[in-house]
């Protein structure tokens, strides 16, 4: 009986060779594509706080929830342009990409607003009433400071008084974007937006400081970049 021989083309070994690293290299851009949407599904990520179940990190996304893309407004012209058109934006600390891997993304409240929803499903950025909740769980906003930040001064200016992270709420200092496009307070204070209007020009929002104890509520400009902490729904 006759055998058949195989002829391997060269060509078509490379080629195909080529076409694989191509998928691959193509996969890993997707991955670590900056505009993407997390789950928030990592449970490693979850803090439980009475019957309240939040996420361990600050939101650090480029799309809403639909997919479309949330604004990049970098540059300070770029921040303040946003503001003026009431759109979504968002940057990173002192435009830094490698502050977004520990402190996240910082965003107006107009993106916190949008309807196309900012946080990923299953999850939605807490009211101003969510906030009071958590705080009076953890014992009232005179404490609940100390409870949420991070303990130590590797990232937090001493003396981060009375921070225990308690809470396991892991509060850092990512600081700021004001009214101006200037970033302020990096390394001394954390900013949470609420989902909550305070009043046509301000949204509630809380604020922890590295020289004390307490959980501030108050309200603040909504052209202001702050950092977003889910709940989940």
């Amino acid at each position: 009986m006759k055998q058949l021989k195989l002829r391997i083309n060269p060509q078509m070994v490379f080629l195909m060779v080529l076409m694989s690293m191509i998928s691959l290299f193509s996969s890993s851009l997707h991955a670590s594509d900056d505009s993407r949407q997390d789950t928030g599904e990592n449970s490693r990520n979850k803090v439980i706080a009475g019957k309240q179940v939040w996420m361990k990190e600050n939101l650090d996304v480029g799309r809403y929830r639909n997919g479309d893309p949330i604004r990049h407004a970098a540059t300070r012209e770029e921040w303040l342009d946003a503001a003026a058109k009431g759109e979504g934006a968002w940057c990173y600390y002192g435009n830094d990409r490698t502050a977004g891997a520990t402190y996240g993304r910082l965003y107006n409240w107009y993106a916190v607003n949008d309807p196309r929803g900012l946080a990923p499903k299953g999850w939605h950025v807490p009211t101003d009433r969510e906030w009071s909740e958590l705080t009076a769980f953890l014992g009232g906003e005179r404490v609940a400071g100390g409870k949420m930040k991070a303990a130590g001064s590797a990232l937090w200016r001493t003396p981060n008084e009375s921070a225990s992270m308690s809470s396991g709420f892991s509060a850092l200092p990512g600081g700021l974007r004001g009214i101006d496009g200037v970033f302020a307070f990096g390394g001394e204070s954390a900013y949470f937006w609420s989902a909550t209007e305070h009043s046509p020009s301000l949204a509630w929002y809380r604020l922890l400081n590295y020289h004390l104890a307490t959980a501030v509520r108050s309200g603040e400009e909504k052209i202001d970049g702050m950092s977003v902490r889910c709940i989940r729904d």
